[in-house]
């Protein structure tokens, strides 16, 4: 059997065949080595692709239309019906309203977190924002309670982390994301390192011994070296991990049929929905992908009409393709922002942050299909039913993973953390 030496690991080439950073296969190997065990047993959701809008989407202009409300709160768009009966959404959500009775749109999220930061605290780690301590990202989460699946990284963001509350917190770095480091959407996407050149000049080459150096330090500082044995163990794993067929085939967007990439959207959203969808099906656990930017103080019209026509279609197509392939009732799909907007339109013809009342979606992975879940008032100002926090959504979607909230992870100093506090299961939620 061909047994690369670590020289021969540590070849472009073989670091390009996943296109994994070697931090990244450090950190991933640490935390297999530290982890002896793993209590927490699958859920519904065998996986999450978190779909994250930066900036904080208007509820009135998506999910919570109010057409009948007076017009400074409904404000300027239409609406259309949608096949959850006698519900309606935005003019622009012509598909995602096709697909409306596979999802459940909750539109009574909230919590009183208003500044952009503070609210995506929230909605990353289901912990409003604490000076003393800096809680995991779900994502990471669910890498620290799950092993690896067909040697893929657990938890990956595309294109890139987008923001520090998306990362480890308090707990290891080997938790942390990999990032893509480029945008399924661009011409010439490449995962980091995927397809450097084989040939070897100086630069090359001095990148390589850096690369071996590294390695050589990694081992020193975790005490692994001291047998030859336990490094040529090291290089085996992670040699497995880049010759995986399967691992190397996830980030290849390109093999798509271009019916498909056509289907989900050559734009931003629709690639990187898509390539969500090749990691879940290949086996990665937790994927979160970023689109657009949702902080609309002005022209909200016009802003809508230009970001939202590529994220219903994409939407609606990663749902419709899920259930194609039967991986829907296996993999959650979840949108969210960190807040909502102002009820009523301000004077540019847009609306301010507003954290008392949101939407979020939810879907597949033991999610009930064609529901709504509580509701705002009449100007979309609060909630009027069913009022859902940060704490009971991120304990219901963990619920769906298989993952116990209230079970207590190590902090810095010995110190026991709830991976939730004090959330509970909505369990009308549930299928």
């Amino acid at each position: 059997m061909f047994r690369p030496s670590r020289r021969d690991f540590l070849h472009v080439g073989f670091l390009g065949g996943l296109g994994l950073s070697l931090d990244s296969f450090l950190r991933m190997e640490s935390a297999q080595a530290e982890q002896k065990f793993y209590e927490s047993k699958e859920g519904t959701a065998k996986s999450v692709i978190f779909i994250y809008l930066p900036g904080g989407m208007a509820h009135q202009e998506s999910f919570d239309p109010k057409p009948y409300a007076p017009i400074e709160y409904r404000g300027p768009m239409g609406t259309i019906p949608c096949s959850i009966s006698g519900e309606r959404l935005n003019q622009n959500m012509k598909q995602t309203a096709k697909i409306a009775d596979k999802i459940t749109i909750c539109r009574s999220m909230s919590h009183g977190e208003a500044a952009h930061e503070r609210g995506t605290h929230n909605m990353f780690t289901g912990y409003r924002p604490s000076p003393a301590l800096q809680f995991p990202s779900m994502g990471t989460v669910v890498s620290h309670e799950f092993p690896p699946r067909n040697n893929l990284p657990q938890y990956v963001c595309i294109p890139n982390q987008p923001n520090t509350f998306a990362g480890t917190g308090y707990l290891s770095s080997a938790y942390a994301p990999f990032s893509l480091g480029s945008d399924p959407a661009s011409g010439g996407f490449k995962v980091r390192d995927l397809n450097l050149p084989g040939g070897v000049d100086d630069a090359r080459f001095g990148r390589r011994r850096s690369v071996l150096e590294a390695v050589n330090d990694h081992f020193v500082k975790k005490e692994k070296a001291d047998s030859l044995d336990a490094v040529d163990t090291f290089y085996q794993r992670a040699y497995g991990m880049v010759s995986s067929v399967a691992a190397r085939e996830a980030f290849n967007i390109g093999a798509e049929p271009a019916a498909i990439r056509d289907k989900y959207g050559r734009n931003t959203a629709g690639q990187r929905m898509l390539m969500a969808r090749r990691l879940v099906e290949a086996g990665t656990r937790f994927v979160t992908l970023t689109y657009g930017g949702w902080d609309m103080h002005s022209g909200i019209a016009g802003s809508m009409n230009r970001q939202m026509p590529a994220l219903d279609q994409a939407f609606a197509a990663l749902i419709s393709d899920l259930e194609d392939r039967s991986m829907l009732d296996e993999t959650m799909v979840c949108i969210a922002s960190e807040f909502g907007r102002t009820p009523k339109i301000n004077g540019s013809a847009g609306r301010d942050h507003w954290p008392k009342v949101f939407s979020v979606v939810l879907g597949g992975g033991g999610i009930k299909r064609g529901s709504i879940y509580g509701m705002s008032n009449a100007t979309a100002s609060e909630p009027e039913e069913n009022a859902l926090n940060v704490q009971d959504w991120a304990t219901t979607i963990y619920k769906c993973i298989g993952i116990v909230a209230d079970k207590e992870l190590m902090a810095p100093g010995d110190r026991p953390i709830e991976i939730v506090d004090g959330g509970k299961v909505r369990q009308e939620l549930l299928a």
